[in-house]
């Protein structure tokens, strides 16, 4: 097991501000995402009880498939969220929270890096569906500086037809 130094993440989120839809640019493979979902996105709003409701959506053999979760503070901390998809009744189980912590985020809130302190996960996610190649890097750099490891990044096909 790699052990890694603390994964910083954004001093001061304005999670108002990140709430919103998000194309995934790139990321590292998951199992729970085929490799080759297209038109990737994830929607983020405010419950009441303060967690965020999330819905992620991508595009697979030209039919939509959806994924709808909640995410909670950590230790009160809005950048590092815990994120669960199992439905409702079993939210409660332990170990079936992953981890998803923001790590930069532009000042205009256009860009995010999101990853996890395991180093397993990472998200390049933006306002819109393309990102130019020069943000790209700058963020995949932040990445590579916080301990990922980017051989098997995966790009994120965009093709026009959004999900969100």
């Amino acid at each position: 097991m790699t052990s890694h130094p603390d994964l910083k993440t954004v001093a001061d989120l304005k999670l108002p501000r990140y709430l919103g839809t998000w194309y995934e640019i790139a990321r590292l493979p998951m199992s729970h995402e085929p490799v080759d979902c297209t038109d990737v996105t994830a929607n983020y709003t405010l419950n009441d009880d303060g967690h965020v409701a999330v819905v992620n959506k991508c595009r697979v053999d030209g039919e939509i498939e959806e994924a709808v979760g909640e995410a909670c503070p950590v230790d009160k901390d809005p950048a590092r969220l815990q994120v669960t998809f199992l439905p409702k009744g079993l939210r409660w189980l332990p170990f079936t929270k992953g981890d998803y912590w923001i790590i930069q985020v532009a000042p205009d809130y256009s860009v995010a890096l999101v990853g996890s302190p395991d180093r397993k996960y990472l998200w390049l996610l933006a306002r819109e569906p393309h990102l130019d190649a020069t943000t790209q890097e700058h963020y995949l750099a932040q990445a590579r500086q916080q301990g990922f490891d980017l051989t098997p990044l995966i790009h994120t096909l965009q093709t026009g037809h959004p999900t969100a």
